[in-house]
This record gives structure tokens, C-alpha cells and sequence, in this order.
């Protein structure tokens, strides 16, 4: 199969969801998961006035990303712009790559359930500025925030901080260490009359984690600056932290050490409150990682009541139904 066929039969697959998707307004969806739809290496995004194509591997040239674009389109009775972003290895000297057009280039607003959130194809990083598989992350906390005081670490752009401040969250603290990311979220929740209700911190996220929990701070150098916060019990966490990174406060493994972020977001949380937690390595194997978390909250004093999985929606399909992206609702 070609991948313009490979792109339509994605598309056609996704005909249940993609109704459902525009009734709840939502117009922003991933139309071809290359990894799990026979075409590796290759993506390709809706956001809401525009389209994102991204290529792992080998690029796309030129021609192949305008013939794709108005496959979707002709597919989805549209008229969108589209751009590509290449993020594998460098091409060849001699390599033509596709030229967006200033309409595909501009600032777009994406929707979902109603929300509007901001939209660049391109910017200074290399993510896009709303992960769509988290997609059904953002409807549960949203389900869940009514009246709660929500922690979302690891923010990014607070897609998810912006839900629960829909959801009717009486405080949302968003932290991350890029100022840049967050002046996004900030701008989310401007777009959504959502401002008062939200905070955004500009932090590492372990030591305001460990502040939180009551627990003291860790730190390679004696004299290194951080943030300081006030012990404050949360309702709900959102744990949505990186693969590995290394920090002056510590080391992120999510492979290897979850427990020294399960444990301290345990710890921030009021009675009864829950952890939304996640891990996108697709190696790790989800029923072990249920176990991991089970048995840190019980070494914490601090049981889980229940653990739920959350499903990914079907615009990320998988070989055999475990998606890379692990969701977790824990409560206590």
C-alpha cells in the first residue's frame, strides 16, 4: 500500500471516533499513527485549522507531503494548510523539503471538548504544543476536578491544567522548568476565561514535589537555589513526567525508579485524593508498573483504594492493544 492508502484506510478506521470527536467539539486528532498503521517513522496531525505531518525516520519530500495533505483533505471535506516537521536524522545535501505556507506557519487554535488551546506548527521546541494521545487524560481529570485542588507537575503547556480548570478546580498549580511552556499554558487558560484559576510556576518539579509532601530536599550542591512552597495537600496529582532526565536535584527514571515520584505525589495528596500517573516507555510493561506503584504507596502508609487504567482513544492504535502511553488513576 501506498501511503496516500495507508493514510485513508487510517482515516476510514477512525470514522466512529472522529463523530464522536466533533460532537463533544473537538477538532484536533491524529489521522495516521504511522508505527502502528504500516507506514514507521511517519505521523500525521489535525489541529483544528491546520496540518501537522512528522517524520521520525526518513523525510518526506516536497511532493509526498503536499500529495498527503490533500489526501486528507479530500478524505475529511476540508481545505486545511499543512506542514511537516522532520525530527530524524539530517537528509541528504541535495534533499527539496516541503516549504508551508504562511497560513500553515500562523498561530491556529486547536478545540477539544470546547477548550481552545494555542497552536504552533512551528516553535522553539520540538513537541507539539498538545500531546493528542493524552487526550483521554485531560476528559478524566476534567470529569473529576469539580471543586479540588489539582497539581499538575511535569505541565508543559497545561493542557491538562486547563481542563481541570474547566472541570470546575477551585486551584490549579501548573509547574515546569520552561518559562516558555508555560506562557503557553498561560495563554490556554487566558483563551478560555480560565486565568483566575490557575498558577503557573516556573520550577523544577522534584524539589517542589518533595516541599509539598513535607519531605526534605535533595541536591547535588550545597548552595543550589530552588523554589520555595509551602506543604499543601492536593486532591488530585498529575504525575506526567519525562522518560529519564537529570537534574541538579535528582535523576527522573521512570524505568527504573518511579517510586521516588509516586511516593512524594502520594504524599501531596488530602485524604482521598488520587494521582493521575503516567509512563509513555513503551518497554515497560503495564501490569509491573501497576505493581510498582501498588507496593510504593503501601511502603508510603499510604494504600491505594483503587487503580484504574485509562485507555488511550483510538487514533493511537497499537500492535496488540498496549499503547506506549500508560495511564494510571490511583486513589488512596
Amino acid at each position: 500500500m501506498t501511503l496516500r492508502e495507508r493514510l485513508l484506510a487510517a482515516i476510514d478506521a477512525r470514522r466512529p471516533l472522529l463523530t464522536r470527536l466533533q460532537a463533544e467539539g473537538t477538532d484536533c486528532v491524529r489521522l495516521l499513527h504511522g508505527v502502528a498503521e504500516g507506514a514507521p517513522g511517519v505521523s500525521l496531525d489535525r489541529y483544528g485549522g491546520c496540518l501537522l505531518a512528522q517524520t521520525f525516520r526518513a523525510p518526506l519530500p516536497a511532493d509526498e507531503v503536499e500529495a498527503l495533505g490533500r489526501a486528507a483533505n479530500d478524505a475529511l471535506g476540508l481545505d486545511l494548510p499543512i506542514a511537516c516537521n522532520h525530527r530524524g536524522p539530517a537528509p541528504a545535501a541535495d534533499f527539496v523539503a516541503h516549504a508551508p505556507t504562511d497560513a500553515a506557519l500562523a498561530e491556529h487554535t486547536a478545540h477539544e471538548r470546547g477548550l481552545r488551546f494555542c497552536f504552533r506548527a512551528r516553535h522553539r521546541g520540538q513537541d507539539p504544543w498538545l500531546f493528542l494521545d493524552f487526550r483521554s487524560g485531560r476528559a478524566l481529570v476534567q470529569q473529576l476536578a469539580a471543586g479540588r485542588r489539582v497539581l499538575n507537575l511535569f505541565a508543559y503547556t497545561c493542557g491538562i491544567g486547563v481542563a481541570a480548570a474547566a472541570g470546575g478546580a477551585s486551584r490549579v498549580l501548573n509547574v515546569d522548568f520552561a518559562q516558555s511552556a508555560l506562557d503557553v499554558g498561560a495563554a490556554n487558560a487566558a483563551a478560555n476565561g480560565l486565568a483566575d484559576r490557575c498558577a503557573f510556576l516556573r520550577a523544577d518539579c522534584l524539589p517542589v514535589l518533595r516541599q509539598l509532601a513535607g519531605l526534605p530536599v535533595q541536591r547535588r550542591g550545597k548552595n543550589l537555589p530552588h523554589a520555595r512552597v509551602e506543604r499543601e495537600p492536593f486532591d488530585l496529582v498529575v504525575l506526567d513526567p519525562p522518560r529519564r532526565a537529570k537534574t541538579p536535584f535528582g535523576t527522573i527514571d521512570v524505568v527504573n525508579d518511579y517510586q521516588s515520584l509516586f511516593k512524594p505525589a502520594l504524599l501531596a495528596l488530602a485524604d482521598g485524593g488520587a494521582v493521575l500517573a503516567t509512563n509513555h516507555v513503551p518497554t515497560v510493561d503495564e501490569a509491573a508498573w501497576h505493581d510498582v506503584l501498588r507496593r510504593c504507596a503501601e511502603k508510603a502508609g499510604r494504600p491505594l483504594r483503587s487503580l484504574e487504567r485509562v485507555t488511550v482513544d483510538a487514533d493511537f492504535p497499537s500492535f496488540d492493544g498496549k499503547p506506549p502511553l500508560k495511564l494510571a488513576l490511583a486513589r488512596i
